[in-house]
């Protein structure tokens, strides 16, 4: 809470990042990261904070890659406040393609853009 007694902006981000980690274990990235060495890091991360969160209250996040090119790729979480019944802030991360064992930039894995859709449409049970 921050001296209005309002849940800290930082906090925000945290919720997004918790959320973010729960779809890349869903996803399976740390299979994919140990077959190939490369997975993801973060270069940026933004959020559009749209209404406050206040104690007590229960949120839900949605998270989902909203565009993906060939080193890089973009997600966004929605957050969601269910005592206001509305959506409280909206996150935005961007993610580079990593080789963690030659510490430098790499490209995405072959069809990883097809197992990000399938994957997204499994969880939306389309």
């Amino acid at each position: 809470m921050d001296a209005n007694a309002h849940v800290n902006n930082v906090m925000y981000f945290r919720y997004i990042e918790h959320a973010r980690l729960h779809y890349f274990r869903e996803f399976g990235f740390s299979r994919t990261q140990q077959d190939s060495g490369v997975g993801p890091i973060l270069a940026w991360a933004d959020c559009r904070f749209r209404r406050p969160l206040a104690y007590p209250d229960t949120i839900s996040i949605g998270t989902r890659v909203i565009e993906i090119e060939d080193d890089r790729f973009m997600m966004e979480a929605i957050v969601v406040s269910h005592k206001l019944k509305d959506v409280a802030a909206i996150g935005k991360q961007k993610l580079v393609a990593y080789d963690y064992g030659q510490n430098q930039k790499a490209s995405l894995p072959p069809g990883f853009r097809q197992e990000v859709e399938e994957f997204e449409r499994k969880a939306l049970g389309t």
